[in-house]
């Protein structure tokens, strides 16, 4: 069994109309929500064995700020093709862990992420900045993963409720 951990980046700035998508920080409710979200982590014992992480700057805030609040310290890998993902490019970097790894936390966009979510167990659930996902993959072997395997989502925390 396997461990997904699905995270869309915390709130963004939109301030700046000449800046790039890209690089676009974090506004101060995203600076807020990010550290909340690795309070979490901690106290729920969900810290991951790795972080897979879209390169934006708004992901690269939020994985940031998560892991200093909940003292991960572990290997972030940061992908270009996290950025504005769709399902087969998760599918894809996944696919590529060691089997080794339990539980994985992937840190991206919507609608991206909502559409992971519902392609790997089957359920439509709104996922706000901020939010976490966790599922239960019945896997022995990351390279098991593909559209075809069904998890079951154990539970989604949103900012407003933590």
């Amino acid at each position: 069994m396997k461990t997904l951990l699905i995270l869309r980046h915390a709130k963004s700035d939109w301030n700046d109309p000449k800046l790039d998508d890209h690089d676009r920080p974090l506004n101060s409710r995203g600076e807020r929500d990010a550290p909340r979200v690795g309070e979490l982590l901690r106290e729920h014992a969900l810290l991951p064995d790795r972080v897979l992480c879209s390169t934006a700057l708004r992901a690269r805030q939020t994985i940031a700020a998560v892991t200093t609040a909940s003292g991960y310290v572990g290997d972030i890998e940061y992908l270009k093709p996290l950025y504005l993902a769709e399902p087969p490019a998760y599918l894809r970097a996944l696919g590529q862990l060691p089997d080794t790894i339990v539980r994985v936390l992937v840190v991206g966009h919507n609608p991206g992420l909502e559409d992971l979510l519902k392609l790997l167990t089957n359920r439509i659930e709104a996922m706000p900045t901020a939010s976490l996902a966790q599922i239960a993959l019945p896997l022995n072997g990351w390279s098991e993963l593909s559209p075809q395997v069904r998890g079951d989502l154990i539970n989604v925390w949103r900012p407003k409720e933590l």
